[in-house]
């Protein structure tokens, strides 16, 4: 399974559309792009393979794997960047600003319920981050 999410860059922040077989399950927001820098940066660009992962905070979220020069980026609820997120990728329902969105928790809940299906089954799961095309 591969899902796609397409980022749009902005000073204060990145938006994106994730796609599943070119359908849109739901918007992402994210850190704007600050050279990678840990905490401050959304990640760079290009395939990751996803994994359930479990924490006391985001109960069960997802993990990607084997990002450059970073550990622990997570898919999890958040509404607005800024504010509640460190590096990672929140699914919002709606974008509602650069780096914000709304209804974070039930846009959560829809994409997890697509990948854990498909990893119940075996399969590997990934993700393609790149530039939204023009």
């Amino acid at each position: 399974m591969v899902l796609v999410l397409n980022r749009t860059y902005f000073p204060e922040g990145t938006q994106g559309v994730l796609e599943w077989n070119g359908t849109i399950v739901c918007y992402t927001i994210e850190l704007p792009w600050l050279g990678n820098q840990r905490r401050i940066s959304c990640i760079p660009e290009g395939e990751y393979v996803l994994q359930k992962r479990f924490s006391p905070k985001f109960q069960w979220h997802l993990h990607l794997k084997n990002v450059p020069g970073r550990d622990l980026i997570l898919i999890h609820p958040a509404n607005d960047a800024k504010k509640e997120l460190l590096g990672c990728i929140a699914t919002v329902t709606l974008h509602t600003g650069i780096g914000k969105g709304s209804f974070s928790r039930k846009a959560s809940e829809n994409i997890k319920a697509i990948v854990y299906k498909a990893l119940a089954n075996t399969e590997e799961v990934k993700i393609i981050i790149q530039s939204k095309k023009k």
